[in-house]
Order: structure tokens, then sequence, then C-alpha cells
């Protein structure tokens, strides 16, 4: 693949948007559990985030119903601490509040990891990278690993006061979003082939995907959904954002996304599509519109 073929470097994740039941019910969860501070709460959209970073928007949904299992959608939301203090603060107030939601633990080698699952079956993921300096690559795929991780001992070694009595005013922000999808050949050559990511890894039914050579900004996986056609509207995944540098940047993206056949909607200030799982995806740019 070519280089103007490709996302920039600077490409990250935004906030991402979940249909929701129990409004109430799930700003309690991302923020007495997750530790998130609530920005806004109207007309039944929230959002929630860290520092001045939104994280999630909760669009209240009472109508709509859970999607039945397997099929595509979210896998999760993965929110990125800059130290491992925050993230043991994270784990904390989720495992004190919240301790029914706890998934599992990962060493990923990049990355360490915790998982939930918020009250209404979206995944969420706490993670901490190690730097860069750290990982290893091999023939220009990201060596990574699922490694146990004791969540007790890493609370031990590295939860602080500090942490905990400001932390939804620290810094984070969504790393990485991973969906369900149908299959991975056909997520590739959307992801890859036609949005712009490189990929970075493939194994056991996954495909992880990035920009500027970071592990990845999204992973696509058919654990619980092979096979899966395009989405209802059901309660869940509303909203992918992903946020490129600038204008010029935005505008490469349209042009590659029309030249493969992708229609796109552009309302002056973010360009939306669907993958073909019928997951919303919106790019925006600082500055535009």
């Amino acid at each position: 693949m070519h280089t103007q073929d490709l996302l920039a470097a600077d490409t990250g994740m935004g906030a991402v948007t979940l249909r929701v039941g129990d409004l109430d019910r799930m700003i309690g969860y991302y923020r007495d559990g997750i530790g998130l501070s609530l920005f806004s709460n109207d007309a039944g959209v929230a959002v929630l985030g860290r520092g001045t970073t939104p994280i999630v928007v909760l669009e209240h949904a009472p109508a709509m119903q859970h999607a039945a299992p397997h099929e595509a959608g979210l896998f999760h939301t993965a929110i990125l601490f800059d130290s491992r203090a925050d993230l043991a603060a994270a784990l904390y107030s989720v495992a004190t509040r919240y301790p029914q939601s706890f998934t599992g633990s990962a060493d990923h080698l990049v990355s360490i990891a915790f998982y939930c699952t918020d009250p209404e079956g979206n995944g969420v993921e706490l993670y901490w990278d190690r730097a860069r300096t750290e990982w290893s690559w091999t023939h220009g795929a990201i060596d990574m690993d699922t490694k146990y991780v004791d969540a007790n001992a890493f609370l031990q070694e590295h939860l602080t006061s500090a942490a905990l009595s400001d932390a939804a005013a620290r810094p984070g922000r969504v790393g990485h979003v991973h969906l369900s999808v149908g299959d991975v050949d056909t997520a590739k050559k959307f992801y890859v082939d036609r949005l712009g990511f490189a990929t970075t890894a493939g194994w056991g039914g996954a495909l992880f995907v990035s920009a500027g050579g970071y592990h990845h900004h999204m992973a696509m996986n058919t654990w619980n959904s092979r096979g899966a056609g395009r989405r209802q509207l059901a309660l869940g995944l509303g909203l992918v954002r992903i946020e490129v540098p600038g204008a010029d940047d935005l505008g490469a993206l349209v042009s590659r996304m029309h030249d493969t056949g992708v229609q796109t909607a552009d309302d002056g200030r973010t360009v939306a599509f669907e993958d073909p799982w019928a997951n919303r995806i919106e790019v925006t740019a600082p500055g535009r519109g």
C-alpha cells in the first residue's frame, strides 16, 4: 500500500456513542464505576470523559431492543490511561462499585489491560501502554500475547491516593475500538484497503489495524459473530469516531472511499459512512467546518 493510501500517522480515536435503554443506570456505571466525569446530560444524550476529553456518548433509546446474540457490533471500547496509577484507580473503582462487571485481565506485551462489561452488555477495556521502545515487531507484525495479570497485585503495586482523589480530572481517552464482525477478510478489505489503516497483526479470527505504527487503533474479530450480516437498529454501538490531523487528510480519505465505491455523507464538519456490517463511522479533522 502506498503512503498516500494510508491514514495519517497522528490519527486517533474519538468518543464512542452507545445507544442505551436505561440512561441513568449507564451514567452511573461510567461515572461511578469507570471514573469518568459527566460533561453534559441534555435531551437524552449524556457525554462522559476524563480531563476535557469525551470518551463515551450515551444516547437514550428506551424503545430499542438489545441485539440478538452473535450479531455484529461492539466488542469493546478501550480506554487508555497515561499511567499505571491512573489505570489502577479505574480498576479499583470498578472492583469496589461494580465487582460483578469485571471479566478479566491480560498482559498483551504492548499493554496491560483489564476488562469489564457495562450493565447493558457493552464491553469495556481499561489499559495502559508500555513505551513503544519496549514493543517488538516480527516481519511487520506487532508481537502481542495474552498473559495473566493478577489484578490484586497490580492494585497493591500501583494504586495511589493521588490517582484516586482526582481520577476523572486526569488524562484519558479512547485508545482503540474493537468490533465484532462477520468475517475478517471483508473487514480487511474495508478497514485497510479502503479506509487506510495498516494491518499490525492477525491471528485467531481477529484483525488488528492502526495508523502511525500504533499497536492497534481498531480491531475486528469473529469470536462471537462469525457469519454475521448487517446490523439491525438496536441498543449497543451507535457510532465510532476517528480523528485525523487535518482537512487534507480528511480529503484524501474521502477520495479513497469514493474511488473504492464507499458512499459517504459530508455535513461540512464530519464525513460519515458505514462498514459492511452497518457500523457507523464518523471521521473529523480539527478546525473543519
